[in-house]
């Protein structure tokens, strides 16, 4: 490398350094919180345990009407739950647009403060509660899942935990909880790793622009590091101060062995989190997306719904099951419901007289169905049992922990443009996901990268934790000191206008 080159190198590494330690260093440090601490959430677990059984309202129910009214509101998902201990009907349609309805099918007005408060003290009725407001948006609640929810109310419940709880101004449920332990924690933790200050102000509509342009900054000092560090480490011999390093200040010296140890990790980490937030557009993909309607055979709005669902929640009831909630589902064109207790348990019945209670559809039935959902032939259909590289599932705080990833689920796999694969759910006739050649390839630059979730390390747990603890310690050092190098360096440097030459003697 030419001199002049090798210089900007030295220098571009320094100065980056300088810009870039204390940010590399807050990532490190809240990693390690994000092990055991994550970004505060309402999981469909959480949210079942906490639902009452569900109970059929006294007032007489006209179905075929009602059942009307719900196709006329053209919905993507129907769902019956509770709030404030009441039955009622949460609609989404076209838009994302979410609704509260009655029994009669028409929209209830948005939940009030009043509501609010009645709808945390149904699930906490032994604790205080408190409305604290209304919000957008709020250092809990940066989630883009929120936002047809909001307005949120803030409500305080005293125990357990010191919960804050957030409950939607548009359908009066509870959507999210954030302990005292959570929230505390989270200082520390996601709300400094994602660099969340920046979410909510002035800087909010550049915030993904900053996260990416800091990551690839961060990838340049990185990659500058670990080539200065090889290129001033003596392999054969020593320097006159008897290491194989050159430098002679301990920081100096510290920081030339832990890039060698440690930069190689920072480098993947740092290029890991900018995959995170898919720059570029890199891993979407304009190819023909899987057509869950195809695949049901129909849409809500289409498909028969014979039968209240209340007969079937009593016939579960008198077997044990306590349904906390129901959901709307159309598969092979027929109206069902599926039905989900305390436990996150399912039982599957079709809208008609006589229809049999099922736990899951058989995977002929599942594999019929599916291949309706992109016009390619079906190369492999597997029943998955157990957890792979690609579907598997993570403890509820971490990213993406929340998501439902049953056992056992088919995976099919096409012969489209993009090698799609899907995975559905027997237990309910869904569609969970879909992954193409951009997902795969984005399970190994993220999540493989960033989290080192290989399924036969994280099976090894306290190993993991160990393996990732360990490598965070040496990326913090390697952070720690550099900010304690480029400071010293800061220092060093005479205030603007100042002669740094000494004065000369006079003849």
């Amino acid at each position: 490398m030419p001199p002049v080159l090798r210089r900007w190198v030295f220098l571009g590494h320094r100065w980056l350094g300088i810009g870039l330690a204390v940010f590399m260093l807050l990532w490190f440090v809240s990693g390690v919180v994000m092990l055991y601490v994550g970004y505060p959430k309402w999981t469909q677990a959480e949210r079942l345990a906490a639902l009452p059984p569900l109970a059929e309202p006294a007032a007489p129910l006209d179905w075929p009407r009602l059942a009307t009214a719900l196709a006329g509101q053209q919905p993507d998902a129907i769902r019956l739950t509770s709030v404030a201990g009441q039955p009622r009907l949460i609609v989404s349609g076209p838009g994302k647009r979410v609704r509260a309805l009655d029994w009669q099918g028409q929209s209830l007005p948005g939940a009030d403060a009043a509501a609010a408060l009645a709808a945390a003290q149904a699930l906490f009725p032994q604790s205080p509660v408190r409305e604290q407001g209304l919000v957008d948006e709020d250092a809990w609640t940066h989630s883009k899942a929120l936002d047809p929810l909001r307005p949120l109310y803030r409500v305080q419940v005293t125990h357990p935990a010191d919960t804050l709880l957030y409950v939607s101004a548009q359908t009066g449920e509870v959507v999210r909880d954030a302990s005292a332990l959570e929230r505390n924690w989270n200082w520390v933790g996601a709300w400094l790793h994602w660099l969340y200050p920046l979410r909510g102000g002035l800087l909010d509509a550049w915030w993904a622009d900053i996260v990416i342009t800091l990551s690839l900054l961060g990838c340049l000092l990185s990659v500058s590091g670990l080539w200065i560090g090889l290129l001033r480490w003596r392999m054969f011999g020593r320097f006159p101060n008897g290491s194989r390093s050159p430098y002679r200040p301990a920081w100096m010296r510290w920081h030339h062995w832990l890039g060698l140890g440690a930069g190689l990790l920072t480098l993947t980490w740092v290029f890991s989190g900018l995959m995170s937030m898919n720059p570029w557009k890199m891993f979407d993909s304009h190819a023909l997306k899987p057509r869950s309607q195809a695949m049901a055979g129909a849409s809500l709005a289409q498909a028969p719904f014979a039968l209240s669902p209340w007969p079937g929640i009593a016939s579960l009831a008198q077997q044990g099951f306590l349904a906390r909630e129901v959901h709307w589902r159309v598969i092979a064109g027929q109206g069902h419901y599926q039905a989900l207790d305390g436990m996150g348990r399912s039982r599957l019945w079709a809208a008609q007289a006589n229809a049999p209670m099922r736990l899951r559809l058989s995977a002929a039935e599942l594999e019929h169905a599916g291949q309706a959902l992109l016009p390619s032939k079906v190369v492999r259909a597997e029943w998955l049992s157990h957890y792979d590289f690609y579907y598997y599932s993570r403890a509820a705080h971490t990213m993406g922990g929340h998501q439902d990833k049953p056992l056992p689920v088919l995976r099919l796999q096409f012969a489209d443009a993009n090698a799609t694969w899907v995975h559905l759910d027997p237990y309910s006739g869904t569609l969970l996901n879909s992954l193409d050649q951009h997902g795969r390839l984005k399970r190994w630059l993220f999540a493989l990268l960033h989290s080192w979730d290989w399924l036969p390390l994280l099976s090894q747990r306290p190993l993991w934790d160990g393996v990732m603890i360990a490598a965070s310690l040496g990326g913090t050092g390697l952070s720690l000191t550099a900010l304690v190098i480029g400071w010293r360096r800061l220092r060093r440097r005479a205030p603007l206008g100042q002669n740094t030459h000494p004065a000369r003697k006079s003849a």
